[in-house]
């Protein structure tokens, strides 16, 4: 029993071996016919990275040949299969442009788009890649509105959405907890014009009222009044807005801290006009 599982053993090893010794004699010395013909089974059974490695060699060779579209479409899948997003996003783009009329043309144009998807970072890095997802999808649910895959492509495209509006979200709160209330405000001001009916629209007129009070509270006398009433105004427009957020009893209690602050900075000026 030994010896018959030592023999397997041998014979797939002298397999395997004699593979790697075919596949590396082909790609470095074998014809452009021979390579093709290795490239195609290769992706065919999923070895992906020496598919590659074979098609990179002959794309020159077949640039102007009919076997050119498999070639590209495959080469981009190769490299969507081993996770290399930003090389499958280039040749998926490039199989569109060359074969525009190929009945791989939809799926191309789904994957170019999946591929920037998968590349796009988290919310705190650049968001170049989920542009470009975003713009990839646009053009695929335009241009294919009843294919079997626009209900993933829609999904997606959502998710992108919903990962820059937290971004802006993020951006605008980092402000305030950097008091840096002038600025808060103001990034919250174009979070909601930007965003609208945004998930976080009782989070940001939150935080936009707290940078106010704050603002207004922290401001030198001549710039206080003016500061003060524009921090009422936001508490009224949260109020008015959410009036049974759980958040009420706090924006309450500091809406009457404004008004006893805004009653006492009247006070002052007017004591000191008086002089």
């Amino acid at each position: 029993m030994q010896k018959l599982k030592k023999l397997a053993f041998i014979l797939a090893l002298t397999m395997i071996l004699g593979s790697c010794g075919e596949y590396q004699k082909v790609l470095n010395k074998g014809k452009n016919t021979e390579k093709y013909q290795l490239a195609v089974k290769m992706y065919e059974d999923k070895e992906y990275k020496k598919a590659i490695s074979l098609f990179e060699k002959i794309m020159g060779p077949y640039a102007n040949k009919p076997q050119m579209e498999r070639i590209q479409y495959m080469i981009s899948d190769c490299y969507f299969q081993t996770e290399n997003y930003a090389m499958s996003s280039y040749y998926f783009t490039k199989f569109i442009t060359n074969y525009p009329e190929s009945t791989k043309v939809q799926e191309a144009a789904y994957l170019s788009a999946k591929s920037y998807y998968l590349a796009s970072p988290v919310y705190s890095r650049d968001q170049e890649d989920t542009y470009k997802a975003l713009t990839a999808y646009q053009g695929f649910i335009d241009k294919y509105p009843k294919s079997e895959l626009i209900e993933e492509a829609n999904k997606d495209y959502a998710e992108l959405n919903r990962k820059l509006e937290f971004k802006d979200f993020e951006v605008a709160r980092l402000y305030y907890h950097r008091e840096k209330y002038a600025s808060a405000i103001q990034a919250f001001e174009t979070f909601n014009e930007d965003h609208l009916g945004s998930q976080y629209k009782e989070e940001t007129f939150y935080y936009s009222f707290k940078s106010a009070y704050e603002l207004g509270m922290q401001s030198v006398l001549s710039k206080k009044e003016e500061r003060l009433n524009e921090a009422v105004l936001s508490y009224e427009k949260f109020k008015k807005t959410f009036p049974e957020s759980e958040k009420m009893k706090e924006v309450d209690n500091l809406g009457e801290k404004l008004q006893e602050e805004l009653n006492k900075t009247r006070e002052s000026l007017s004591t000191i006009s008086q002089k």
